[in-house]
């Protein structure tokens, strides 16, 4: 297999991973990568570090990214955005909608947590949160700290994700929705982890995959991930030959947040070839 040069989905401190963009950039400098995107849930603030500190790195191409949560039946899809404008001033008003649902979320989740009895508090997950936009990762943070669980992925399956006892809805955003937020903003809209991720907590199996692309691509959607994550190489085969089928850009990246979970990939672990990277500027450039 070709070395990865490429990955497009990371995330730092200012969302729900523990590293920050400085962290994030010198590591993969040093795991070799010529092109990487931060891609935090509901925030782009984490990139003007992002840029400060790639100046020390010349060889090193930041593409500015987001990643949107949407509800479908029976579960979520998660849409990324690339080339995003982070001094958009109309599109951060939406992300701030965004980001206030989110913490309303987790609030109401911790009450659930403390009215079964669990001895962690809103304050200290704000404070494990600091000044990122709040998400579950940081009560399962809390979780892990108190005790009560091992690692934060277990926290999602005992407590927090979906089906779990401490679940609270969130604002509901369609993928069509998010489509045509980051179209109307001059983003290229790509759908994240399609299938199963093994090494992912709450996160379910696609139904129908191959209609809800259909519908997507109709929406304006421009790629997928394919080389995502601890994705199998069956899997990768698979999504490779929808990507075709429908004619979406095959991305993908390792989606790291260093969140602790066992055999979690890392940066280099996982990327689309280069040619992806060039098929998205074609794109930013038509639109």
């Amino acid at each position: 297999m070709p070395e990865i040069q490429a990955d497009l989905h990371l995330h730092t401190t200012f969302s729900d991973g523990t590293m920050t963009p400085t962290e994030i950039i010198r590591l993969c400098v040093e795991r070799g990568l010529k092109v990487i995107s931060i891609s935090d849930h509901d925030t782009t603030n984490g990139l003007p570090e992002a840029f400060e500190v790639a100046k020390s790195f010349p060889d090193l191409t930041i593409i500015p990214g987001i990643e949107l949560s949407t509800d479908v039946p029976g579960g979520e899809i998660h849409v990324l955005g690339y080339f995003v404008d982070h001094n958009d001033v109309d599109l951060q008003k939406v992300l701030q909608t965004f980001r206030e649902s989110r913490e309303g979320r987790g609030e109401g989740m911790v009450k659930k947590l403390r009215e079964m009895n669990i001895d962690i508090t809103w304050e200290r997950v704000k404070e494990i949160a600091g000044e990122a936009s709040i998400g579950r990762p940081h009560i399962a943070s809390a979780l892990v700290e108190a005790g009560y669980v091992e690692y934060p992925k277990d926290a999602f399956d005992k407590y927090i994700g979906r089906e779990g006892p401490a679940y609270v809805e969130r604002m509901k955003l369609t993928p069509e929705d998010a489509i045509k937020l980051l179209l109307d903003h001059g983003v290229v809209p790509v759908m994240a982890h399609p299938t199963y991720s093994a090494s992912k907590s709450d996160r379910n199996e696609v139904e129908s995959i191959t209609e809800i692309l259909a519908d997507l691509k109709k929406a304006g959607l421009v790629g997928m991930e394919v080389y995502y994550g601890d994705y199998t190489p069956e899997q990768v085969s698979y999504l490779k030959a929808l990507s075709e089928k429908f004619d979406l850009i095959p991305c993908g990246g390792s989606d790291y947040h260093a969140s602790g979970n066992p055999d979690e990939p890392e940066p280099g672990m996982a990327g689309p070839p280069l040619s992806t990277v060039e098929a998205l500027r074609a794109v930013k450039a038509s639109m």
